[in-house]
């Protein structure tokens, strides 16, 4: 079992991967990183699922703060962090679960919630 420093960074690793464009384009990528049953809570309240996600994303220049994790399992782990989106202005916290699926770690749920102003 990865230390928890060691774990953190690597999810970490990967969640910034996942921000790159060059990821975010390439299916070859994408399977990498995502489960074959992922699912994604959109911050703009729509739901998607890998199949979606492997036509593209967008690629707006984001920045994760604040990363944090939680074992839920000894192979899931639950992710969170606020995500800074430079592009589009908007700051959101961003959660997602990890599972060691073959002895590499996908991700098999995110949700993205917009920030309140309050």
């Amino acid at each position: 079992m990865e230390s928890s420093n060691a774990l953190k960074a690597l999810l970490y690793d990967l969640e910034e991967q996942l921000l790159t464009p060059e990821v975010r384009q390439s299916k070859i990528e994408l399977d990498k990183l995502l489960a074959d049953d992922f699912i994604e809570f959109t911050s703009s309240g729509k739901m998607k699922n890998k199949q979606d996600c492997m036509e593209g994303l967008a690629t707006p220049q984001m920045y994760i703060l604040n990363f944090e994790i939680k074992r839920l399992s000894s192979d899931t782990v639950l992710t969170i962090y606020d995500l800074k989106d430079e592009t589009r202005m908007k700051e959101s916290l961003r959660s997602s679960v990890w599972k060691q699926i073959n002895g590499r770690w996908q991700m098999v749920f995110h949700q993205g919630t917009i920030k309140s102003s309050e």
